[in-house]
């Protein structure tokens, strides 16, 4: 029985991070494309692999944006509906999401135009572009959120989640957050745990993170610690066998306190540790570790008053 060839479409908002995800794919080893015209791809895959490549039949990436040749929402979304169907083919996509204000900030650094507004602001071109290209987002399988990430934070998600390892399996994915400072876009499992112990509030733990040991140390002395954490790993350990089963290629998994650097990077690395040892292989992203300690936000949303001696 042959295996089906995993194509990944690779698609998002101009500035977002689609060159960064196809370069870091490219490093991985998958054969990677941009801009390819979208009604030649039927007839691409078809295409026997290139005789100079030590891989047989690699993993395919395509990128694509507005300025593709032939790029139409439904066209695309029916074509690949269709080769959904083959039993050749294994079709996912990746939408890659930024935040308006961000888009905008890197057009201004870059100097860049925005391929929808050449002769308008950029702030007309990414409204345009994010109305156009809404339908794909829905409908698109994995999405990645780089308002917040460095280009080496977008590198080492992508390779966390599209190593050729893990391209026939479930890709488990834990991000800690703060729910300050917005919520992930791309979450299949929510949980809270702003009810925990907040060291924030705490003078010699403030500028610290869950990465640091008299953190970890705080948060566990919290009475709900114990059994709040094993009540995550019973959740996880149910479910994600069963989503294995179902096929389904993604997991992402959120952990979100209130500014994202104590609590959730804490409990996501005690987490993963867990899934490790029940022989799961989790990637673990910290999306906030770096943000900078903000008291305005914690004391808006914390839900623990006694840490805020109210």
């Amino acid at each position: 029985m042959s295996t089906k060839k995993h194509v990944l479409l690779v698609t998002g908002l101009s500035g977002a991070g689609k060159t960064t995800a196809l370069k870091t794919l490219e490093d991985i080893g998958w054969e990677t494309i941009d801009n390819f015209p979208i009604r030649l791809v039927e007839r691409l895959l078809k295409t026997p692999p290139s005789s100079s490549r030590t891989d047989a039949d690699p993993p395919l990436a395509l990128g694509f944006d507005s300025r593709t040749r032939g790029f139409n929402h439904a066209n695309l979304i029916e074509g690949i509906k269709k080769l959904q169907k083959s039993d050749n083919y294994h079709i996912s996509m990746l939408y890659l999401d930024c935040a308006g204000s961000e888009l905008e900030r890197r057009y201004s650094e870059t100097r860049r135009r925005h391929p929808l507004a050449l002769d308008r602001p950029a702030k007309e071109g990414i409204a345009a572009e994010r109305s156009k290209f809404e339908p794909i987002r829905r409908w698109a399988d994995h999405v990645i959120d780089t308002t917040t990430l460095s280009t080496n934070d977008l590198q080492k998600q992508i390779r966390g989640e599209f190593s050729l390892e893990n391209t026939e399996t479930t890709t488990v994915t834990i991000t800690s957050f703060g729910f300050s400072r917005g919520l992930p876009s791309n979450i299949d499992l929510l949980f809270d745990v702003r009810f925990l112990s907040n060291p924030f509030w705490e003078p010699n733990l403030k500028l610290l993170t869950g990465l640091d040991a008299p953190v970890g140390e705080y948060i566990a002395h919290d009475p709900a610690y114990a059994e709040a954490l094993d009540k995550f790993e019973d959740m996880l350990t149910f479910l994600l066998p069963k989503y294995i089963k179902a096929g389904k290629a993604y997991v992402n998994i959120g952990i979100g306190c209130t500014g994202g650097r104590h609590r959730s990077v804490h409990i996501a690395e005690m987490l993963s540790k867990r899934l490790h040892e029940a022989g799961f292989s989790p990637t673990v992203v910290h999306r906030n570790l770096a943000s900078r300690p903000m008291e305005a936000l914690e004391a808006i949303q914390d839900l623990n008053g006694r840490n805020k001696g109210i």
